[in-house]
């Protein structure tokens, strides 16, 4: 049979998957903040990662409430997420391109979580836990709001990483010399001239 019998065994397993992700992505936020570029960026990684921290303690509080020691399970979903996330980082150099990346990662987290949030509140209700849901609800609003503030920066910063894209085409134009500055209308004509022979 399975592990979760039960809808509360099912919740309290959800609930250590969630703990467990925060506890994930505390460290994922700190390398995400270092590594950004742009300073709203990095403060908007900074400041989910002091929402995260007080996170785990409500976390906690909802355990206490149930009578469980907090204790976590691994979270590989996150965990997944989380890997993308270092990968960009690895191969790419700080830029805005960089930050562009973790604008999507950071999105990818957060819709995560708000399904993992979305669920274990509709369970406490159902369960009649009214404390937790209030709590785990509290959560759920932050991680809503974070992940709003990220469409805001991506507004700023999609254009930036954008801009940089156009710079690094224009560079690789001049020096490939006068043939990759041909217009893409007089190299599409000789194409059809080359053919009509």
């Amino acid at each position: 049979m399975a592990e979760s019998e039960t809808l509360h065994d099912l919740f309290v397993d959800e609930l250590k998957d969630a703990y467990d992700a925060e506890k994930q992505l505390a460290k994922a936020l700190r390398k995400m903040s270092k590594a950004a570029s742009h300073p709203d960026l990095a403060d908007a990684f900074a400041v989910h990662l002091e929402e995260t921290n007080g996170q785990v303690v409500v976390l906690e509080e909802v355990f206490g409430l149930l009578d469980i020691r907090p204790k976590g399970k691994h979270c590989a979903g996150i965990a997944g997420i989380i890997e993308e996330g270092n990968e960009a980082m690895e191969a790419k150099d700080k830029s805005p391109l960089l930050d562009a990346a973790l604008v999507g990662g950071g999105k990818r987290a957060e819709h995560y979580e708000i399904a993992a949030y979305t669920t274990l509140v509709a369970m406490a209700n159902e369960l009649g836990y009214d404390e937790a849901a209030e709590k785990l609800d509290a959560i759920l609003q932050q991680e809503t709001a974070c992940d709003e503030k990220l469409d805001g920066l991506a507004v700023m910063l999609l254009p930036l990483a954008n801009a940089g894209d156009e710079d690094g085409e224009s560079e690789e134009e001049e020096s490939s010399g006068p043939v990759a500055r041909k217009a893409p209308g007089k190299k599409a004509a000789a194409t059809k001239t080359s053919r009509s022979r």
